[in-house]
């Protein structure tokens, strides 16, 4: 498993607050990249993971909902809903804090699967959300940025 970064370190908060860069041959992207990407994500019950999360400076998330697993190389978001939902978030980058977010209830994703296919797919409600909070974490934002209001709890 990999180690993930967090705010907590000076350095990491930095690099996690980059915008990561394209994957030049998504072909060149590791089904063993990717299993391992998705066994730190469920290790530390998550349900998304952003490449730039374990210090890999590369548009890639993976996630999980309602029992399937997604990966997405360079993904774009194609349109987002005008209507939106606040609901509580919180980030294996940022532990036991939690906060308030707004965010588009429909999205349209596009980006490319581990078999170097083009895929794209509309979401709603909760993955609509996790596919945002990703996106962000490739673009340097986290989701503290956009919290209405932030909370921490004890471990």
């Amino acid at each position: 498993m990999f180690k993930i970064l967090t705010i907590h370190d000076k350095q990491s908060e930095l690099f996690l607050r980059k915008k990561t860069n394209s994957v030049s041959d998504p072909k060149m992207v590791t089904r063993s990249f990717i299993n391992e990407m998705k066994k730190t994500m469920i290790g530390a019950n998550g349900i998304g993971l952003a490449a730039n999360q374990i210090g890999n400076n590369t548009r890639i998330f993976v996630a999980t909902h309602a029992g399937k697993f997604y990966v997405f190389i360079n993904p774009i978001l194609l349109k987002s809903s005008t209507e939106e939902d606040t609901m509580e978030e919180g980030c294996l980058s940022v532990p036991n804090v939690y906060g308030a977010v707004t965010r588009a209830s429909k999205v349209v994703i596009q980006g490319i699967d581990v078999r170097g296919k083009l895929v794209k797919l509309k979401a709603v409600g909760l993955l609509a959300r996790i596919f945002q909070h990703e996106l962000d974490h490739l673009n340097g934002t986290l989701f503290i940025d956009k919290a209405s209001e932030t909370y921490s709890v004890e471990d």
